[in-house]
């Protein structure tokens, strides 16, 4: 009883005999069709679809760039350098006689001439010396005249007429001596320019060595500059040059003197242009601004914001071409002023890219708009 109840339960969970199983399996099978049919509809009916929107899809556009007209023009080539301000003259004085200072003429800071006397020191001790010295050259002079009025009698030797003529020179050196050292009491200027220093008070003592004044000879006013030797050629002696000092005044100059060695260190020469200083009004070791015309050059004036580099590295600017390709032209700056730079390297007339030169390079192909045009038309609408 047991195995027939089993048996009729599993006869029971058949399904083959309902309605709708058989249903089911077509479907999956029609389902399966249709996938099949898709995915070959590609290649047993090709489709002029992909075609289509190959050609209706629009070719790139060109990237629309701005561009200035530019024409070479003339500029004048410079040489600037930075330099410092030195007197054509300098030197110390010094004290050539010990004593006291008995007057002081001048104070620091006065002009001078060649010669003026700057301070006195107290010579009565070498008067005195002047003096005496003064009377021992008389005396030997008559003993030397004498011996020599004896000689020609006959009564005097030669030995006594060469020791007369030896005293008297010996007595000739001791006048000059004392002459020279009562002339050293007056203190001099050696030259003309301005007392930079002065240590001379009335009263006090110096000795014979002592540094007592420093006078600086301004007129000329020398600027010394270091020149690179890659620009050493383009200068010469005799060449104008401007100065521009750090207080603002300009003033003319001449190119006085060239270097003839390098300096070890920097490689570069030394160059001097003098300036006149009328009255020393400049002072030494102002810094300046040296400006020397070399030349002239045709060159194009630009923005330094336009400035490109190349795939090599080169400096450049990016132009468009007549059929409106982008070309790369390297470029040396040859002048640079606070409103831009003037450029060689650059066909006579270019169209120069000025908005846009970071987005394209050489050989695209781009849409040029004249720059401000733009703006310009947006204006008049």
């Amino acid at each position: 009883m047991a195995q027939d109840t089993q048996t009729d339960l599993a006869g029971k969970l058949t399904f083959e005999a309902d309605k709708g199983a058989g249903r089911s399996k077509w479907v999956a099978v029609f389902l399966a069709l249709l996938l099949v049919c898709w995915m070959g509809s590609g290649y047993i009916l090709p489709s002029d679809l992909s075609e289509d929107a190959v050609e209706e899809t629009p070719t790139q556009r060109a990237i629309a760039v701005a561009v200035m007209p530019s024409q070479a023009d003339d500029v004048e080539l410079v040489l600037s350098a930075e330099g410092q301000s030195e007197p054509d003259r300098a030197t110390n004085i010094q004290a050539e006689t010990s004593g006291q200072v008995v007057s002081v003429a001048v104070r620091r800071g006065d002009l001078v001439t060649a010669g003026q006397e700057l301070g006195r020191i107290d010579a009565a001790t070498i008067e005195a010396q002047l003096l005496q010295a003064q009377t021992q050259q008389e005396q030997a002079t008559r003993d030397l005249r004498n011996a020599i009025e004896l000689q020609n009698r006959g009564v005097a030797t030669e030995d006594r007429v060469s020791n007369a003529r030896a005293a008297k020179a010996a007595a000739d050196a001791a006048a000059t001596a004392a002459q020279e050292q009562l002339e050293n009491t007056i203190i001099r200027a050696p030259f003309a320019g301005r007392l930079n220093d002065m240590t001379l008070d009335e009263g006090e003592f110096v000795d014979a060595g002592n540094v007592v004044a420093e006078v600086l000879d301004n007129d000329p006013l020398t600027v010394v500059i270091q020149v690179p030797q890659q620009a050493l050629s383009r200068i010469q002696t005799g060449q104008n040059a401007q100065v521009q000092f750090i207080t603002g005044e300009q003033r003319p100059g001449v190119v006085s003197f060239i270097g003839a060695n390098a300096d070890q260190q920097t490689r570069t020469f030394r160059v001097e242009v003098t300036v006149d200083n009328p009255d020393s009004v400049m002072p030494a070791g102002l810094s300046a601004r040296i400006a020397i015309p070399t030349g002239q050059a045709r060159g194009h004036f630009i923005s330094p914001a336009i400035l490109s580099l190349g795939t090599n590295g080169d400096l450049g600017i990016k132009t468009v071409q007549d059929d409106n390709t982008v070309a790369f032209a390297p470029v040396a700056i040859v002048r640079a002023q606070t409103d831009g730079v003037w450029v060689t390297g650059l066909p006579e007339s270019a169209q120069i890219i000025t908005v846009g030169q970071g987005f394209v390079n050489a050989g695209d192909v781009v849409d040029p708009r004249i720059e401000g045009a733009e703006q310009t038309a947006g204006v008049s609408q």
